[in-house]
C-alpha cells in the first residue's frame, strides 16, 4: 500500500495546456444528449426547411404574383432554414456555458484550469468548430436538394454569388455560436442568456423599425442579424451594409461578447 502511494505521489502531473482544455470541452460537448439533439435539430432545420420551402415554391409557382416572382431567388429559398437553425445553435451555445453554472460543474472546470481563460477559449473553439463543420455539410445538402426540388426554377453553384451564400450559412452560424458562448459567460443564467441572445438577434430588428426614420439607417444595419444576413444572401437589402462589411460587424459583436465574458470570468467567483 505504501509502495503504491509513493509511486502515485511521484507520478508527474500533466501541465494544463490550451489543447488539453479544448479536449476536455470536446468530451463534455459530445457526452451530453442535449448537444446531439440540438445539433440534429439544426441539421433538420437547414436541410428540411430549405427543401420544404423549395417544394412549396415550385408547386405554387403558377399562383405567385408577378412581384413575388421578381423577388424570387432559388439560392435564398433553399437556404431559408438558417433562420430556424440559428435558434437551435444559439440555445446550445448559451447552454454550453450556463449548464455548468446551473449544476455547479463550472467549479470543477475552473479548478482543473486555474487560469480560467483556456476554459472560455476551449468552449468557444470546440463549439464553433463543431458548428462550422456540421453546418457546412448541411448547407451544401440543403442547396443541392433544394435546387432539385425547384426543378426548372432552380440554379447551380456556378450562379453568381451562389457558392458564397452557401458557405455563408456556416460562417454566419459559427459567429452566432461564438456570440452565444460570450453571452453565456456574461449572463451565467440559461433563461437570461437565451432571452438576451434572442432579443439581440430577433427582437431588436423589429423594435428598430419603430425608431424615427432618420435614426434607422444608423441603427438597423449594425444589429447582429441584419449585419450578418448579407453573407448568406444573394441579394443585399437596400440600406444594409455590404456583404463583408456586415459580416465584419457581426464578428465584432461576437468578439465583444467574448471579451466581456472573459473579463467577467476572471473577475467574478464561480
Amino acid at each position: 500500500m505504501s509502495t503504491l502511494a509513493a509511486t502515485t505521489s511521484r507520478r508527474p502531473q500533466q501541465r494544463v495546456t490550451s489543447l488539453r482544455a479544448a479536449k476536455s470541452e470536446w468530451i463534455k460537448l459530445v457526452s451530453l444528449r442535449s448537444s446531439w439533439i440540438t445539433f440534429a435539430a439544426s441539421v433538420v432545420a437547414v436541410i428540411g426547411l430549405g427543401v420544404l420551402i423549395s417544394y412549396f415554391t415550385n408547386s405554387h409557382w403558377s399562383e405567385m404574383r408577378p412581384e413575388e416572382r421578381l423577388r424570387f431567388d432559388p439560392v435564398d429559398r433553399s437556404l431559408a432554414g438558417i433562420n430556424l437553425a440559428q435558434l437551435a445553435i444559439g440555445v446550445l451555445g448559451v447552454l454550453v456555458v450556463t449548464g455548468e453554472y446551473s449544476t455547479g460543474m463550472i467549479r470543477s472546470s475552473l479548478m482543473s484550469v486555474p487560469r480560467r481563460l483556456p476554459v472560455l477559449a476551449g468552449k468557444a473553439v470546440v463549439f464553433a468548430g463543431s458548428t462550422f463543420v456540421l453546418m457546412l455539410g448541411s448547407a451544401f445538402v440543403a442547396f443541392l436538394l433544394g435546387q432539385q426540388v425547384l426543378g426548372t426554377h432552380g440554379t447551380t453553384l456556378d450562379a453568381p454569388h451562389a457558392l458564397r451564400a452557401v458557405i455563408g450559412v456556416p460562417l454566419y452560424l459559427t459567429v452566432v455560436a461564438l456570440f452565444a458562448v460570450g453571452i453565456g459567460f456574461i449572463v451565467r443564467n440559461t433563461a437570461g442568456g437565451i432571452a438576451t441572445l434572442f432579443g439581440l438577434l430577433l427582437v431588436a430588428p423589429g423594435l428598430g423599425q419603430l425608431l424615427p426614420t432618420s435614426w434607422q439607417p444608423h441603427v438597423l444595419p449594425y444589429l447582429p442579424s441584419n449585419a450578418g444576413a448579407g453573407v448568406y444572401s444573394v441579394r443585399t437589402d437596400p440600406g444594409m451594409l455590404s456583404t463583408w462589411s456586415g459580416f465584419a460587424v457581426l464578428c465584432a459583436w461576437a468578439v465583444a461578447a467574448l471579451l466581456v465574458g472573459a473579463f467577467l470570468l476572471r473577475r467574478r467567483d464561480a
